[in-house]
């Protein structure tokens, strides 16, 4: 019965494959949250125009996936693994659907605080439900590892943010 969740299935690919596929979603999570997040907090606070942000981060996210996928490509093919195509589709996967889940709250609000809370919370939900269902799979506890990429994702969008304020104040841009 286990073997039809999710989790399981997951779990059995990963296993699977002959390398770190667990990190090759992290890779691609971890800096979808990080650059994603921190670049809509920096243009929700120097930008108007709700398009402008969406279209932007659309295009932010589909460049960096594809660079994210190649890097580990390289990175995995570097390494002697013949399984470098999975790694990448894995990393580029996991960056293209964060990405998705991220943005998804601009194209359904129009107030930007709810948007920016929506995004957050989601940014939040999906740190935490990857620790958990990483430490289920590898049978270890999970909280250490959800506050540390917690606190790397929150630091990152607090600079951009505070980037996007200067730029708006001291160099007086408002798109």
């Amino acid at each position: 019965m286990r073997d039809r969740c999710t989790g399981d299935i997951l779990g059995r690919m990963m296993r699977k494959n002959n390398f770190n596929s667990a990190g090759a979603i992290v890779l691609g999570m971890h800096d979808a949250l990080v650059s994603l997040t921190g670049l809509i907090a920096g243009l929700a606070v120097a930008m108007a125009d709700r398009y402008a942000i969406i279209l932007t981060a659309i295009i932010a996210s589909i460049t960096a996936s594809l660079s994210m996928a190649a890097s580990n490509y390289l990175a995995v093919r570097a390494n002697g693994n013949a399984r470098a195509i999975v790694a990448a589709l894995y990393t580029g996967g996991a960056y293209m659907v964060t990405c998705a889940v991220l943005i998804l709250p601009f194209f359904v609000f129009t107030n930007r605080t709810i948007e920016m809370t929506v995004m957050f919370a989601i940014a939040v939900a999906e740190i935490f439900l990857f620790n958990w269902w990483l430490g289920r799979s590898r049978h270890r506890p999970y909280m250490r590892n959800f506050f540390e990429m917690l606190a790397v994702c929150a630091g990152v969008s607090i600079i951009a943010f505070l980037i996007g304020w200067c730029a708006h104040i001291c160099l007086g841009i408002d798109a």
